[in-house]
């Protein structure tokens, strides 16, 4: 299986154990991937050990993921396994919105209370595998918005050239969050691969009649890309049902 299939089948949806096997498996035949490294220590590490017991309540959003509360919170949003287990999360993907999680208070950005510097000394395991030439330590303190997605854009096609292309989706994760209008630029492919990803998992959820979930996802598909075909016709199905449901 690919990372982003061992990602999307076990680990988002709380199947640990059977997620931890596969990674065991592709890590033999790629020891060197850094994200699935990183996967592993996730499942693997004492969560509070490794983003610190300080914490905050946060009420979840509409559109929150643990994917995007980690990149905004913890700097990376590959980090989304810490910060679900973090929170008890037998289910990643079932985050709903008005529900109450703790967020860890961090002294820097990707850096938690109690935990190592990332400036000075080691950095945590979990957060290790944020490549140091494109973490957000390096990013100017005043950068806006807009100006952090074009850069974390950039980052991703310069990831996508060197053959990282989990770390490249997560990059461009990151920049659409921030701004989903931003231009696009480098190779097409990595933006494509992103909203078919997005896709996929609203399906997932359209099936298990998550449909505020389900539309939140497709939403966002449609401010990247308006003329998405596919997120265009199952939102519309989505709708339909949801306002079925609300009849009975």
């Amino acid at each position: 299986m690919s990372l982003s299939a061992i990602t999307g089948t076990y680990l988002l949806h709380g199947r640990y154990a059977e997620g931890e096997q596969q990674l065991r498996r592709y890590l033999a035949r790629y020891p060197n991937d850094r994200a699935a490294q990183n996967l592993s220590r996730q499942l693997t590490v004492d969560p509070k050990a490794a983003l610190g017991s300080a914490s905050r309540n946060y009420v979840v959003q509409a559109g929150d993921s643990y994917s995007t509360l980690a990149a905004r919170e913890l700097g990376d949003s590959n980090q989304f396994l810490v910060l679900a287990r973090y929170n008890g999360s037998t289910n990643p993907s079932a985050l709903r919105a008005g529900e109450v999680i703790r967020l860890p208070l961090m002294t820097t950005r990707g850096t938690a209370s109690g935990g190592a510097s990332a400036r000075g000394g080691t950095r945590d395991t979990a957060t290790a595998a944020i490549p140091p030439a494109t973490s957000a330590d390096a990013a100017p303190s005043n950068e806006s918005s807009a100006a952090k997605a074009r850069r974390l854009q950039a980052e991703s096609t310069a990831l996508h050239k060197q053959g990282q292309d989990d770390q490249a989706l997560s990059r461009l994760d990151e920049a659409l969050t921030l701004d989903p209008h931003v231009k696009p630029a480098g190779d097409p492919a990595v933006r494509a691969q992103l909203l078919a990803s997005y896709h996929e998992r609203a399906v997932v959820l359209y099936r298990d009649q998550k449909l505020d979930q389900a539309i939140t996802l497709w939403d966002r598909i449609l401010a990247v890309d308006p003329g998405y075909e596919r997120a265009v016709i199952y939102r519309a199905r989505a709708q339909e049902l949801q306002r079925r449901l609300n009849q009975i």
